[in-house]
């Protein structure tokens, strides 16, 4: 079982998921591609027979509805040209009868163990690991991220959360970013990143809250950062204000101030006032000094906390 679990992410396999475009979307093993059995409408059909008619019926529907297309799902995987690993959500009927169908046409296919669930049960196990988390801290626009790749440059371990999340963490976090995944697939992303990592070699990570933008953190994750090993970029406030200036200036004003709208109360009036009409007259490191200010107080309040959790 753990060995299927490995090959996963073996460029010599193709992996398959069969269950539907909207489970697929919520979340899905990394590099797997979507050939559905049934179609969303479809797949709540077939439950409700299922749970209200009976097995049977439930079955022969699924039957009439995916007969048509036998031809096509055998065309989908065969242009993948390698061997598969098919699942569904629990590696039962639907991972099973594609299987059957793929390798009845000629193909090599293996189904994984306990499907999806049984993945995120592994992802959850790597993830809670006792890793040796090295933190890194320090104020908005030190380079954490910065630091984190040269950190992988030098073939060190990293989880770049922010990354993966498609978000920088701030009201600024979203500009120039793709959309962000759900919690349940970044937590995938996180086991992809992870998996082969040496338990005995630290993983480099920066410091974040419970959630980057809309994504949530896993709590086992989390908990382990708070206790892990620190190192703290101290970094003079005009090098933060050009790295941030750097970072943030090829955006528009408009998208800017949307920005600054989201912390307004947390600014104040009068400091809103300043910072946007700066960003308006294109005098963005006076906008960032303003926003500074709040950021510092909120990363020495965050520091404090996590020191009292520490303590605890």
């Amino acid at each position: 079982m753990t060995l299927v679990f490995d090959e996963i992410y073996d460029p010599a396999y193709a992996v398959v998921d069969v269950r539907t475009p909207a489970e697929y979307e919520q979340g899905h093993i990394v590099g797997a591609v979507n050939i559905p059995l049934f179609t969303n409408d479809e797949r709540a059909e077939v439950g409700t027979l299922y749970k209200q008619v009976g097995v049977q019926q439930a079955i022969d529907r699924g039957l009439e509805l995916v007969g048509p297309r036998l031809r096509h799902y055998v065309e989908q995987a065969r242009a993948l040209n390698k061997p598969l690993i098919v699942y569904c959500w629990r590696g039962g009927m639907r991972s099973g009868s594609m299987s059957w169908l793929l390798s009845t046409a000629g193909m090599k296919v293996r189904t994984l163990p306990r499907g999806y669930k049984g993945f995120r049960t592994h992802a959850h196990e790597v993830i809670g690991r006792p890793w040796k988390y090295r933190l890194v801290i320090g104020k908005t626009g030190a380079g954490k991220t910065t630091f984190l790749h040269q950190q992988a440059a030098a073939s060190e371990q990293i989880v770049d959360l922010e990354g993966i999340a498609n978000h920088r963490g701030s009201a600024f976090g979203r500009l120039g970013q793709k959309p962000q995944p759900t919690t349940e697939h970044a937590l995938n992303m996180i086991h992809h990143v992870m998996h082969a990592f040496d338990i005995g070699r630290p993983v480099w990570i920066e410091d974040e809250s419970r959630t980057v933008g809309k994504v949530h953190v896993p709590e086992v994750m989390f908990e382990a950062m708070q206790r892990s090993e620190v190192f703290e970029l101290d970094v003079d406030i005009e090098t933060r204000v050009q790295n941030l200036v750097h970072d943030y200036g090829v955006f528009t004003h408009d998208e800017l101030c949307a920005a600054l709208e989201v912390i307004k109360h947390k600014l104040g009036g009068e400091r809103y006032q300043l910072a946007v009409t700066s960003v308006r007259e294109d005098r963005l490191a006076d906008a960032v000094r303003l926003i500074l200010d709040y950021y510092d107080r909120t990363y020495a309040y965050c520091q404090q906390q996590r020191l009292r959790h520490l303590d605890q």
